[in-house]
């Protein structure tokens, strides 16, 4: 059982006995350490296998105490899954670090209790620890680039774990390895298990700390956000991977702010805000019917359908601060009230009293009816969701993909009506609704823009689609060398077009070739054939000094902000360098911002000094809506989401035509990456950026793009306008894509898929389909 932390009936008691480890008895070498050969806990135990109870975290830095986690409580049995939800700064990863003895020197634990499979957390002794650590508890972290030791290679990281806790005989380490590659889904696991961190892709990266992770097959695994940058196809691997690892009795205590994922692996979730837990219950009724505004507004935050071509963040509009013992949400809750500022409320749920659906607030929703829940909330912000199990065949051009995904189209108010007239197409009548809302909503209104209004983004795409593409990309291709001397085709024969203003993104698995085609059109990668065309003159084959007069005008977004910046630079010089390459000179009239012209000497730049350039970066900060305080503060001392706003503003700073944008919103919580995307939105709205968008995530893609490609193995297979492509997909990779999208079983919401089951054999593409592999 998971709940609340409390007594524990009887019938609780009974439920944990006689489970046992698929390997076998429990060792008896230790009685302290009653574990199975794979690390599982004994069950017959008197209380859960985890419990929290009133769990306070504070640190101290330079004099001053941050309170990062206040009376968190709940508890985790064997074979269950809780998720953590919640956006940057909640308390989230405080919470898991606490479980692995990592929380800090500098900081301050208290609890009422702390245990773990019995025993007392808070008197480990750091001996202790490392003897848990992998063995009993293991740890996923968020950055594999980190986490993973760069002088070694992937074999030798995970072989360590089962080398330090004896998990197998000597003999046997490489074939667990290999074996542990293959479960977690990474390709060609003998070659991947050779390479070093940096030589693999970000996806692959994360597959690898996963199996270094689950090595040791603990009895409690901490996945802190383990699915970000994992493509749909793996992620759903790596989620039924430790879905199988729940069903052989480890507990899964998950972090995650994808909701999609949490609703198709967790048994409960607890909402953390300012470091509290503000509503936990059993997943279906926090997603499908969240009593806390704060949920409401992470639920609403999320790319759906509906949302496209709409504000995903609600306005910023703040209220007055609440008191010390008031709820720290109550600033920007448009419920709150005095009451809600003094002081929080009692929790409504009893100690022990398991699956209770809990919401520590003052004026919760109540709770709805079938027919209160449709008539209040749009269906298709629901999120109770499933899982395509891994190995499941995807559906082929004959298969009924709607027995896989549910139609964007199955939606009611405005989607619903629209979907009694349709649009004919070569494969047979789309419904209007499965085109996407966008058709005729407006994008995100832009920055000062009173009337809340955009321009419809189709109006505005056809129109730049009349005109000269800003950049041509023609049949190119690159190979690579491997470690064993063998060629590896990265990219193979690529073409795309991309009009100023537009929006063009790029979608694939991990290893598909996405980022090497970012880096052709960046210029810092050569083409073995092909060739990119740039404002009409050639962009590739250039000496980069023909092309250095030009550079400024495409800038990049990368998924990793803080991995691009230097560390020890202030804000003002990680943007003043960008403003200077831009052409602002140091004397410039600061009355008028110091704006960049295209005829401007890059060789001008240096380092950002003067009052026209500062006034310039300043300028840029408001335009991704910072404050001017954070001049001068570094990149470690801002949030996952301010130091992302910062990169924008460096991308924006030369004036570029084209920003390519790499996973820029995978890393970051779902409240963040809502606030981001609109951002992006209302700023190219206002200055006309075209902008090429990478990403594995079909939502975001779906929300943020005009048209697609879907790339695998270095190869575009589908291209064309982002709706019909998700609507009607032509090829079966695309569909086998979409298949592998969380998907709703019912509820409020409902994740990107098919709308039908595409085009029968032989038949031509659906509509807006542009070009089609076989």
């Amino acid at each position: 059982m998971t709940g609340p932390a409390g007594d524990i009936s009887p019938a609780d008691s009974t439920s944990l006995a006689g489970k046992e480890g698929k390997e076998g008895k429990e060792r008896k070498t230790n009685k302290a350490d009653k574990t199975d050969r794979v690390g599982r806990v004994d069950s017959a135990l008197a209380e859960p296998l985890l419990v929290v109870d009133g769990l306070d975290v504070t640190f101290t830095t330079g004099g001053a105490a941050v309170h990062a986690v206040r009376d968190v409580s709940f508890t985790l049995d064997a074979g269950r899954c809780l998720a953590l939800v919640g956006e940057s700064g909640s308390g989230k990863s405080v919470t898991a670090r606490t479980l692995v003895g990592l929380t800090g020197e500098n900081a301050v634990l208290g609890a009422r209790r702390l245990r773990f499979a019995g025993e007392d957390l808070a008197a480990f002794t750091e001996a202790r620890w490392r003897a848990v650590r992998g063995r009993r508890i293991g740890l996923v972290l968020q950055d594999a680039l980190v986490s993973l030791d760069p002088l070694r290679t992937v074999g030798a990281e995970i072989a360590e774990a089962l080398r330090t806790h004896r998990v197998v005989p000597r003999a046997e380490i490489d074939a667990r390895v290999l074996k542990l590659l293959d479960d977690v889904g990474v390709p060609e696991p003998a070659r991947r298990a050779r390479q070093y961190p940096h030589q693999l892709s970000g996806g692959l990266r994360q597959r690898a700390l996963i199996a270094s992770a689950i090595a040791a097959g603990p009895a409690l695994v901490l996945a802190d956000e383990p699915t970000t940058a994992l493509d749909v196809t793996v992620q759903a691997q790596v989620l039924d991977l430790l879905r199988q690892h729940k069903i052989d009795g480890a507990a899964l205590l998950l972090i995650s702010h994808d909701l999609a994922v949490v609703g198709g692996l967790a048994d409960d979730i607890a909402v953390m805000y300012a470091g509290r837990i503000v509503e936990h219950g059993p997943a279906e009724q926090i997603l499908g019917d969240p009593r806390h505004p704060y949920t409401r507004a992470l639920l609403d935050a999320v790319p759906v359908t509906h949302t496209k071509g709409t504000r995903l963040a609600p306005a910023a509009s703040r209220g007055p601060l609440p008191g010390p013992a008031g709820c720290p949400y109550a600033d920007r809750c448009p419920r709150a009230d005095d009451r809600c500022r003094e002081r929080l409320p009692a929790r409504a749920v009893p100690a022990g009293a398991h699956h209770r659906h809990d919401a520590l607030c003052w004026h919760p929703f109540e709770a709805l009816s079938v027919e209160g829940l449709a008539a209040e909330v749009p269906p298709a912000r629901a999120l109770s969701v499933e899982v395509p199990p891994f190995g499941a065949p995807s559906p082929g051009p004959a298969t009924d993909a709607t027995a896989t995904v549910e139609a964007w189209a199955n939606t009611s108010g405005t989607e619903g009506a629209a979907a009694t007239s349709g649009t004919a197409g070569a494969a047979g009548v789309v419904p209007t609704a499965a085109l996407g809302p966008a058709v005729a909503s407006p994008r995100p209104a832009a920055p000062g823009d009173a009337t809340g209004v955009g321009i419809p983004p189709r109006a505005r795409v056809g129109a730049a689609a009349t005109g000269e593409a800003l950049l041509e990309v023609e049949g190119v291709s690159r190979r690579f060398r491997s470690p064993d001397g063998t060629w590896r085709d990265a990219v193979r024969d690529v073409s795309l077009r991309l009009h100023a203003g537009e929006t063009l993104g790029v979608v694939g698995e991990s290893g598909s070739g996405k980022t090497t085609v970012a880096r052709i059109v960046l210029g810092q990668l050569e083409p073995d054939s092909g060739t990119v065309h740039f404002a009409g003159q050639p962009w590739s084959g250039l000496r980069e000094r023909a092309r250095r007069a030009r550079r400024r005008r495409i800038q990049a977004i990368y998924q990793d902000p803080l991995g691009s910046f230097d560390p020890r630079y202030r804000v003002e010089r990680i943007i003043g360098e960008a403003v200077a390459i831009g052409g602002v000179p140091r004397d410039a009239d600061p009355a008028i911002g110091g704006v960049p012209t295209r005829d401007a000497d890059p060789a001008r730049a240096s380092a950002p000094r003067g009052a026209a350039r500062r006034a310039r970066v300043v300028e840029l900060l408001d335009q991704v809506g910072l404050p001017a305080d954070v001049l001068r503060r570094r990149p470690l001392e801002l949030s996952g989401g301010q130091r992302q706003r910062v990169a924008i503003a460096r991308a924006l700073a030369p004036g570029p035509d084209l920003i390519v944008c790499d996973e820029p919103v995978s890393a970051l919580d779902v409240s963040i990456q809502a606030q981001i995307l609109d951002l992006l939105a209302g700023l190219q709205h206002d200055l006309g950026v075209a902008l090429l968008f990478i990403s594995h995530d079909l939502g975001v893609i779906h929300h943020a793009s005009d048209r697609i490609i879907v790339m695998k193995d270095g190869q575009v297979l589908e291209t064309g306008d982002v709706a019909t492509v998700f609507a009607r997909p032509a090829h079966a990779y695309t569909r086998q894509l979409l298949a592998a999208v969380p998907r709703p079983v019912g509820g409020r919401a409902a994740p990107p898929g098919p709308a039908d089951a595409g085009p029968t054999p032989g038949a031509a593409p659906a509509a807006g389909s542009l070009s089609v592999v076989s």
